[in-house]
């Protein structure tokens, strides 16, 4: 797999305020419509995420379809009840072409 191939790691931030979990992911992704024509008036192939879940610890606490009318590197924000400051948040997003990637954080 080429170096450009890896997805660039998932951003996540979880803080607890006033009893709720409030997460923001930033996922770099390319979400490459395939409608637009590139520099060579080629057009690129279709690639954006399709698929995202999020778990803290054992509980799913946002899944999300997405599609290629979302812009580069997605950035969600959410909150939830019930986290507490150590827990740990999991992300994970598949992509149209079959490209996954997750990664995890502490609740602070």
């Amino acid at each position: 797999m080429s170096e450009e191939s890896v997805p660039a790691p998932i951003r996540i931030r979880a803080k607890v305020r006033d009893g709720r979990t409030e997460v923001l992911v930033l996922m770099p992704h390319p979400m490459e419509t395939g409608l637009g024509a590139g520099d060579s008036a080629v057009r690129s192939p279709a690639h954006y995420i399709t698929d995202v879940q999020v778990w803290c610890e054992k509980r799913v606490v946002l899944e999300a379809k997405l599609s290629i009318a979302v812009a580069e590197d997605p950035l969600l924000s959410f909150h939830f009840r019930g986290g507490r400051p150590g827990d740990r948040i999991r992300v994970t997003w598949r992509d149209n072409t079959g490209a996954q990637r997750t990664d995890e954080a502490r609740v602070i």
